[in-house]
């Protein structure tokens, strides 16, 4: 039985993504609802549409209605025990492809991958690099590996904890760096809150990795690392005691959101 209702008629109405909504409702690209906006919605269609609308008003992300978000040039698997990819990250796939050769043997680290993004962004890119990944959270893991398509060395601990005496050419993270005291976080109460948080400052676990990173790189090995607009001064003092050759990228944003340093 149809609703009576048509696409053109849910195309109005006052909902956040609305049209991204109701193509997942009747499984219609965002050019094939337009292309069809006298189509009649049948009641099914109208319930699971409905459903959604109530699904997104509660202030959840469409990301997580949707099961994946597009990261790069893919579309991966994402769950509330991941964090969702944001355009920015994808900031460290350019400078490792910028800095390191392709064509080369390159080890390298992931640590806390989530879902997998920026291990698997790389593993495409050069699929001669050998590349290995680490989450805590073994639930991520698991949609990490149910994003991966190629080999890829998971480890389930916190950081470096799994790793034993593994040496890399290149460290790479987008760690948590949000403090607990940003009033930011009640717009991101939807995501895992151990992937966002690290302590009073933000730098808590920054400051693990960099204390940590020098015995697990290779000679002249290098540490790349996202991080808050306002933490580059306090990162690059960090980094210099066991680093050089430091330098910072801006976002689309043009704010400082990447770091990359090399071994002394």
């Amino acid at each position: 039985m149809n609703s009576g209702k048509l696409i053109k008629d849910f195309l109005r109405e006052d909902v956040e993504d609305a049209s991204k909504l109701l193509g997942l409702a009747l499984n219609k690209t965002q050019e094939q609802l337009f292309a069809n906006l006298d189509y009649e919605i049948n009641n099914s269609e109208f319930k699971k549409f409905l459903s959604l609308v109530e699904d997104r008003k509660s202030g959840k992300p469409f990301a997580y209605i949707k099961g994946s978000q597009g990261f790069y040039d893919h579309d991966f698997i994402v769950s509330p025990s991941t964090l969702i990819p944001r355009p920015e990250t994808e900031l460290l796939i350019d400078v490792a492809l910028d800095r390191l050769d392709s064509d080369k043997r390159i080890k390298v680290l992931d640590l806390g991958t989530g879902s997998g993004i920026i291990a698997i962004t790389l593993s495409e890119k050069c699929p001669k690099w050998e590349i290995s990944a680490t989450d805590r959270s073994s639930e991520a893991l698991r949609i990490a590996k149910l994003n991966a398509n190629r080999g890829i060395d998971f480890y389930c601990g916190n950081w470096f904890e799994p790793l034993s005496d593994k040496k890399f050419d290149l460290i790479v993270s987008n760690p948590p760096y949000i403090s607990q005291r940003d009033p930011h976080l009640k717009n991101l109460s939807f995501e895992p809150i151990e992937a966002l948080v690290s302590g009073d400052d933000g730098l808590e676990d920054i400051k693990l990795i960099i204390s940590k990173a020098p015995q697990f790189l290779s000679q002249s090995g290098l540490l790349l690392l996202e991080h808050g607009y306002n933490q580059k001064d306090r990162i690059t003092d960090l980094l210099e005691k066991s680093f050089k050759n430091i330098t910072t990228y801006t976002d689309i944003n043009n704010l400082d959101r990447a770091i990359l340093a090399e071994l002394r």
